[in-house]
């Protein structure tokens, strides 16, 4: 049973849910039938976009996998393994990371069979993503964690139940380091006492570190959060859940079609993360710059580009080409100032005139509603 957008699933719950899984296999294999399950497909042309909602997310085209189909077996056998493996660390109440799993299957399937389990993590990756979407859970659910990126500042308390210890956390008084955003933000972890009146999402780590010199965070009850470039799962699912108490998200990026493009999953989610789009896309999510339309306002931007490679030119037009991009007019004008200029601006250029000129650029964009959608 898929459960509700944000809610915490138990591992009661993910547990049958991985044996109800394994169950409909066995059963198959009793009657003599051909093992198999079904999942959702995850192809591109699986992928839509939700006008309504505002996020990427699964169409209705299902794939069926099984044992004795030569061209899946593999993989259908590979998907099982990893299923096991789950079902084994929710019953004894360990996390492990995607890398750690990959080490836990890689091993050879028999004495006499010059072939393992995993040759690559490339291999189980996309496998784990399967298995999601067959259950319609996530991997954090199923103890799976990856790697840390993302730090928070801000005036709220973390309440974490990790490792059967409560530990209680005040983000507004960890200093220069803040709070490291854990890969699983819902499961045995509250986020309490928010006292804020918006979320700053800063792609860079080093311009967030500028601004929690500054107290911006405290002059401007925000909360300060970077994903140190593209948002990991966890971050966006928290930027989520701030969406999701009524606090507006604003994003501060480079004025480039990466930056841009980093904007964009947070905003409507992505194409390869389409099946669980519903929990990790912040529709309302607001971009205050940096924008190539800056320079006509701040003059000393036009001595501050930097020359857009072919690469960059390329993916601006790929962009363009995406309708929940190209809806937006302000961003088609954008994307193609970029492509014309041939330039693109980091979000360290306002940086220039002086060291705190950042924090007045965000508060005027923020209070003038300079932003694009």
């Amino acid at each position: 049973m898929a459960a509700k957008p944000g809610a915490r699933v138990s591992e009661a719950e993910t547990k049958k849910q991985l044996e109800d899984f394994g169950d409909e296999i066995l059963q198959d294999v009793k009657k003599g039938k051909n093992p198999k399950f079904t999942t959702l497909s995850r192809a591109k042309s699986n992928i839509i976009f939700n006008e309504k909602a505002g996020f990427l997310s699964l169409g209705s085209q299902s794939e069926e996998r099984n044992f004795l189909n030569i061209a899946q077996s593999k993989r259908f056998m590979q998907t099982i393994a990893i299923a096991a493996k789950c079902h084994k660390f929710v019953k004894e109440n360990l996390h492990t990371s995607i890398r750690g799993l990959f080490y836990q299957l890689k091993y050879s399937l028999g004495e006499d069979i010059d072939e393992n389990i995993f040759n690559e993590q490339a291999e189980s990756n996309p496998l784990i993503e399967d298995l999601e979407a067959a259950l319609s859970t996530k991997r954090e659910s199923l103890n799976l964690n990856a790697n840390r990126r993302g730090v928070l500042a801000g005036n709220l308390r973390v309440i974490d139940n990790f490792g059967n210890e409560r530990t209680e956390t005040d983000t507004s008084k960890l200093g220069r380091s803040g709070w490291a955003i854990p890969s699983d933000v819902d499961n045995d972890i509250e986020f309490t006492d928010v006292k804020a009146k918006y979320v700053l999402v800063i792609e860079k780590d080093a311009v967030w570190q500028r601004l929690n010199e500054d107290g911006f965070w405290k002059k401007e009850n925000c909360i300060l959060i970077s994903p140190q470039g593209q948002a990991t799962r966890g971050t966006r699912r928290l930027i989520r859940k701030f969406a999701d108490m009524d606090l507006p998200v604003y994003v501060f990026n480079d004025g480039d079609v990466w930056g841009w493009y980093i904007y964009w999953t947070i905003k409507t989610g992505s194409i390869n993360l389409a099946y669980i789009g519903n929990e990790i896309a912040t529709p309302s999510a607001r971009f205050i710059g940096v924008t190539l339309s800056d320079m006509k306002r701040y003059e000393f931007l036009k001595n501050m580009t930097m020359k857009a490679s072919e690469g960059d030119l390329k993916r601006c037009q790929e962009m363009l080409e995406y309708q929940w991009i190209n809806k937006h007019k302000e961003w088609v004008e954008e994307l193609q100032n970029a492509i014309k200029l041939k330039v693109k601006l980091e979000q360290d250029t306002l940086q220039g005139p002086r060291l705190t000129f950042i924090d007045d650029y965000i508060k005027d964009k923020i209070k003038n509603k300079e932003f694009l959608p």
